[in-house]
């Protein structure tokens, strides 16, 4: 039986940061049916308004991800529905 492996400890994490922005950008498109999620360059991004500014997801390449991003920013944050 071969020795189990452990995962390296002293590996960085590596969080996100989301980004603060005045607004989504003009050449971002909305995609229907979901509430936060814009198609940005072929990606697809959510921005949640917190605040007077937005916070920009990383990039996704299906939107219900990034709306599960912005579901559990919301939540993290206790952002008003």
């Amino acid at each position: 039986m071969k020795p189990l492996r452990l995962r390296q400890q002293n590996r960085q994490v590596i969080s996100y940061v989301p980004r603060v922005e005045p607004a989504p950008p003009d050449h971002a498109l909305k995609v229907e049916g979901f509430r936060d999620v814009w198609q940005l360059r072929g990606k697809y991004v959510a921005f949640v308004l917190m605040g007077e500014h937005f916070r920009r997801s990383p990039t996704f390449t299906v939107p219900e991800a990034a709306q599960r991003w912005a579901m559990q920013i919301r939540q993290e944050e206790e952002v008003e529905e």
